[in-house]
């Protein structure tokens, strides 16, 4: 009997490690729910080129944006678990949105498998430079004489918005988007005066003065952009940055699971892919092992919901 069940085992690690060396054997799909253009979106293609590299088959990009990104993390969560459809997700579809939606077409803690946590986004609060305001005091100042509204993807920092609100006896009010391209484009425009959003979507309308950087909630300065403080030195407080990592429908075998994620660890520890699609675009590259990010998300999950309690958040 033992020597049947030692036998199974062999077998059962034999034909994970044989799935893991065939695959992939046709395209695969990366689902990401934002519109095209975003900094998410232009990091998924990279990776999906680097990918065809690596392993020889397409890695073609679909977005399923809208929903509150809930309508592509669906997507993801019921596609087949056979390792032909991943998904690249942020914080919100996997962690914070459980606390703003009543109802969720996903369990977020259940039908998603974590593959590797890819990057930190360092998110700047800009204004139309028309505006003519520098600072978070003269946008709130601005905010009294005017209506304004605001873009943000991020449940922490549309809190922080909210926080202000409050605090300050204001309403900038939030419209939603669905990429971080028509964002950029809508408050260039001035039809939306103001983003909360990742700087990688907006290097080139900073640099050229279309938009002015408030603030940058980041644990650091950028190189980029020394002169834009931090959320911490411009107002006292920061919250947990946004990020994006690397999934798959629970119930992907671990063996591919564990190829995908040391792949692209290696094509974000090679020098030139880290300097150009990281560094320059002022992301923070991750890319540890997969238990840290189970954890990173657990932590992440544990501080929306005290975030939620404290606030007295009612989902929608």
């Amino acid at each position: 009997m033992l020597r049947l069940v030692f036998g199974l085992m062999l077998l059962a690690i034999g034909c994970g490690s044989a799935v893991a060396d065939d695959y992939p054997s046709r395209p695969v799909r990366i689902i990401i729910p934002l519109g095209p253009g975003g900094g998410g979106d232009v990091f998924a293609r990279l990776m999906a080129e680097e990918l065809h590299k690596r392993l020889g088959q397409p890695f073609i990009v679909e977005n399923r944006p809208g929903g509150g990104l809930n309508i592509g993390t669906r997507a993801c969560a019921e596609a087949a678990p056979d390792g032909y459809t991943i998904c690249v997700l942020s914080g919100e579809p996997v962690v914070y949105n459980q606390f703003t939606f009543k109802s969720l077409p996903y369990n977020p803690e259940k039908d998603l498998e974590p593959i590797v946590n890819l990057f930190i986004n360092s998110n700047a609060l800009v204004v139309n430079a028309k505006l003519n305001v520098k600072t978070v005091p003269e946008l709130v100042a601005l905010a009294r004489t005017k209506p304004l509204s605001y873009g943000t993807f991020s449940f922490m920092l549309a809190y922080f918005m909210d926080e202000l609100n409050k605090k300050n006896g204001i309403d900038i009010v939030r419209v939603p988007f669905r990429s971080g391209n028509e964002m950029v484009t809508s408050v260039v425009s001035g039809q939306t005066q103001i983003a909360f959003l990742g700087l990688s979507n907006m290097i080139g309308q900073v640099k050229s003065g279309q938009l002015t950087g408030l603030a940058l909630n980041a644990l650091q300065r950028s190189p980029l952009f020394p002169d834009i403080p931090t959320l911490k030195e411009a107002v006292g407080e920061d919250y947990p940055p946004p990020w994006f990592g690397l999934f798959a429908p629970a119930g992907t075998p671990l063996s591919i699971v564990n190829r995908l994620h040391d792949e692209v660890a290696k094509i974000g520890s090679e020098p030139g892919f880290r300097q150009r699609n990281f560094i320059d675009r002022a992301i923070d590259p991750v890319l540890g092992p997969r238990d840290e990010f189970i954890k990173f998300i657990a932590d992440n999950r544990a501080f929306a919901a005290r975030v939620a309690k404290d606030a007295h958040i009612q989902p929608q």
